[in-house]
């Protein structure tokens, strides 16, 4: 991102170069470094309200008197919100000045997080979810089309990269945060710690991204949304890549949302604050993330995606048994009516389920003839 921090013309601390085509100087590395802080921290902040709840689901579900598929939807329903405010933005992302975008999304959020230590009901906690998916997709679209249109080729990879590293970081530190916040001061500080985390987010995006013109000023004739839309939902690869990505959302949801209510029951009966450690398990993401890009451009997508829904699959029986161990490390290698009608073992199978139709999807994926594996 930049401000001249995180993309820009002329270098100030952080500055990515320019895609006009001049001459790129090297930067020394210590602001590379700081670049790359910067945007993972600014990606941490933009999602880390997404999955922090469900670290405190079974403590919401007690806190509300419900059940855990009611509570998992409410949680859950800022992917509605983030759904809609992907497909607005994407309408009208080329009028939007990307900075006051960002910012104001940051800001805004900020609102229905504070407002949820107040939610009197399921269902005003519910749509406070929403709006806080509306308000975390809307700066996270744009900070992607920020970085877009101010890296060079040369810097967007390590852009994107830092990008999405900040935001599978926030997968596991704001669970820990989460759990440990509601434990020791209650759920209402909770919601308070993050609003403020929100407003850290917009203050950090004030002082470190650049204005910049939006893309129709910027003279770069683009199609209409639209027209985009259906090019894309013509291409049966890309097809088959959206159907993939629901698929592992849809397991990745159904595990980490409901495999909570399993730990806190007996035999294994994890407090809150144990629950917290147990999201340890996503710190080998960090790295995974990262080798799952180095084996799609070495080995291809097909055979990677394949490798890792596989190991995934591996994890799932491991999820079964009422051990501890065992758990941990089937949710290392990886809904709710199933659950609350069914129990874990069938939420269990339908995740395999939905694992097993993405490897399915992955066979339709492609390779333009005489490329490199992709």
């Amino acid at each position: 991102m930049s401000v001249e921090s995180f993309g820009g013309r002329e270098p100030r601390a952080l500055s990515l170069s320019p895609r006009s085509g001049e001459r790129v100087l090297p930067r020394p590395a210590s602001r590379v470094l700081l670049r790359t802080i910067v945007i993972g921290l600014t990606a941490f902040l933009t999602v880390v309200d997404l999955f922090a709840t469900q670290a405190i689901l079974p403590t919401l579900t007690r806190a509300y008197g419900v059940t855990p598929a009611a509570m998992g939807f409410a949680v859950n329903a800022s992917t509605i919100g983030m759904a809609v405010a992907g497909l607005i933005v994407s309408v009208f992302s080329r009028h939007i000045d990307r900075r006051s975008g960002i910012l104001l999304s940051l800001a805004a959020l900020s609102v229905p997080t504070a407002l949820l230590a107040l939610a009197p009901d399921l269902t005003t906690f519910t749509l406070l979810r929403v709006a806080q998916g509306l308000c975390m997709a809307s700066a996270f679209t744009l900070t992607l089309a920020y970085l877009g249109d101010q890296c060079s080729a040369a810097d967007a990879g390590g852009a994107f990269a830092a990008y999405i590293t900040g935001n599978v970081a926030s997968n596991l530190v704001g669970r820990l945060i989460s759990a440990a916040v509601a434990d020791h001061l209650g759920l209402a500080s909770n919601f308070y710690f993050f609003a403020a985390l929100n407003l850290a987010g917009a203050g950090l995006v004030y002082f470190t991204v650049q204005r910049a013109a939006p893309m129709e000023q910027n003279g770069i004739a683009t199609p209409s949304p639209y027209a985009a839309w259906l090019e894309h939902l013509r291409n049966p690869q890309l097809r088959a890549a959206f159907g993939i990505g629901f698929c592992i959302l849809f397991a990745f949801i159904g595990t980490f949302t409901y495999v909570n209510f399993v730990l806190v029951r007996a035999p294994l009966s994890l407090g809150p604050m144990q629950l917290g450690f147990v999201y340890f398990v996503f710190l080998p993401s960090l790295a995974t993330t990262l080798l799952a890009g180095w084996s799609g451009h070495c080995f291809g997508t097909r055979p990677t995606l394949w490798c890792g829904l596989a190991v995934a699959g591996f994890g799932l029986p491991l999820l079964l048994p009422p051990n501890l161990a065992a758990a941990l490390s089937g949710m290392v290698l990886i809904l709710g009516q199933i659950f609350d009608r069914l129990g874990w073992p069938a939420c269990v199978a339908g995740i395999g389920l939905s694992l097993a139709a993405a490897a399915l999807l992955a066979g339709r994926l492609r390779m333009p003839a005489g490329t490199r594996p992709q």
